[in-house]
């Protein structure tokens, strides 16, 4: 029976992708989690995935899955008010922003450059201020006021987005600059993208 190989290029992407998973975890557990701790690494993790794991399957399993067990940990904790079922409500809303925010890392972030990754910090928000409200929307609304509702929601949502903007931005910078760092001074670590 042969041994499973690891690439250790793989292990240090879910290794950064798992610190900053508990780094979420801290910061709502954390009665004063700091600076990181008030924004939403989320994004950061959905593009990082993408830009960096090659592949269909990849880039989408190894960070949704990361985000999975981390909201499961918080459901059952600090927001279990929020809980409805195994996670909360309209969950697979998020899951389907994060999987786009994923797409949009994996088809923007080719080349890993401050413009790339600007680009994609932005995409990700507009994607997660656009398409995570939905699920609620359908649920609350009658129909006839779901854009109503639905408008209400966007407004409304501008000052967590804000935040969710400067999480990406800060957590993407920390992450895609560690690896890249990390690749430079270890060349194992460097692969060539295979886009796929």
């Amino acid at each position: 029976m042969s041994i499973p190989k690891f690439n250790p290029r793989t292990i240090v992407l879910l290794l950064i992708i798992l610190l900053v998973a508990a780094l979420r975890l801290i910061g709502n557990f954390a009665s004063d989690p700091g600076p990181l701790g008030v924004f939403t690494p989320i994004g950061a993790m959905a593009l990082f995935g993408g830009a960096y794991f090659t592949g269909n399957v990849k880039p989408f399993v190894f960070p949704l899955l990361t985000l999975f067990v981390s909201d499961l940990v918080l459901s059952f904790t600090v927001l279990s008010s929020f809980r409805s079922g195994l996670l909360y409500s309209g969950w697979y809303w998020t899951y389907g922003a994060f999987a786009l925010m994923t797409i949009a890392g994996k088809f923007i972030i080719k080349d890993v450059t401050v413009k790339n990754l600007a680009i994609s910090v932005v995409t990700a928000t507009l994607i997660h201020w656009l398409v995570s409200d939905i699920g609620e929307c359908l649920q609350e609304s009658n129909g006839s006021a779901m854009l109503s509702l639905y408008t209400q929601r966007l407004i409304s949502a501008i000052p967590y987005e804000w935040k969710f903007l400067a999480g990406t931005a800060i957590y993407g910078a920390i992450m895609f600059g560690v690896f890249e760092w990390a690749q430079k001074k270890y060349p194992a670590l460097s692969e060539r993208r295979v886009i796929g």
